[in-house]
């Protein structure tokens, strides 16, 4: 595996961690990676998917929305739209630099995200997503007895996966505001659905909801076992392995 460290510009005009994993022999098939809410691109789980297409012989863009992992900005300022716009402007440097990508792949809040944006990357032919919400709003459930003070004071400090965030209410507007039904619905690229049963954090039941809404082609696959952010190794690659052999339908 070949990678290169990349930084763009993102929708708030703030620079951007990106790393383009490429495979040993080229290629013209690039996968976008959208990582989870406050996570990063350097999540082991994305790392093993990544490494795992790349066997395939597909490419991978992965890379840090605004104000988190290694990309500047204020994530304070940041919501679901801004994340959404960020997909868009890195499909724009790979478009200018390298190779539209032709698969979107979201992880968790990030697989909503591709969702949204995928109708404003016309290369795009199919869509993965891992652990995702049906509706950005559901991460409304993991701000608990905070979001009564979000809405009361305007912002909130919260407390997620052992760090610190400052949540203000524009946040919880834009969440409120960006309903998924209608960009699942006209979707009209390949969809490809993994979820884990026994996720405790987003439910089986937003899988549900999207297989129902996406019109065909559309997939589903169980993750039986696996937890939320697929930190057990053969849990990743297998989504990989399964993701490449059904994308490559469509290439």
């Amino acid at each position: 595996m070949r990678s290169e460290k990349i930084t763009f510009e993102g929708t708030q005009g703030d620079p951007l961690s990106a790393q383009l994993d490429l495979p040993d022999t080229a290629t013209d098939v690039f996968a976008l990676f959208a990582h989870c809410f406050t996570c990063s691109k350097n999540l082991r789980s994305v790392k093993n998917i990544s490494k795992t297409l790349n066997k395939r012989g597909i490419g991978i863009f992965r890379f840090d929305f605004t104000g988190l992992g290694e990309s500047e900005g204020d994530f304070v300022d940041t919501n679901f739209s801004s994340n959404v716009d960020d997909l868009l402007q890195a499909a724009s440097y790979l478009r200018k630099h390298h190779q539209s990508p032709t698969i979107l792949i979201g992880h968790s809040l990030g697989g909503a995200a591709v969702l949204q944006a995928a109708g404003d990357i016309p290369e795009s032919k199919a869509v993965a997503t891992i652990a995702a919400p049906s509706d950005p709003e559901h991460v409304k459930k993991n701000l608990g007895a905070k979001l009564d003070e979000i809405e009361s004071r305007g912002k909130a400090t919260v407390t997620l996966g052992g760090r610190s965030f400052t949540i203000k209410k524009q946040f919880i507007d834009d969440l409120e505001a960006n309903k998924m039904d209608d960009a699942i619905k006209h979707l009209d690229r390949a969809l490809m659905i993994f979820h884990s049963p026994t996720d405790n954090t987003v439910g089986i039941d937003n899988a549900a909801h999207i297989y129902k809404t996406a019109r065909h082609p559309k997939s589903f696959v169980s993750l039986a076992g696996a937890d939320h952010l697929l930190m057990h190794e053969q849990d990743s690659k297998y989504v990989a392995e399964v993701l490449a052999s059904w994308a490559g339908r469509y290439f």
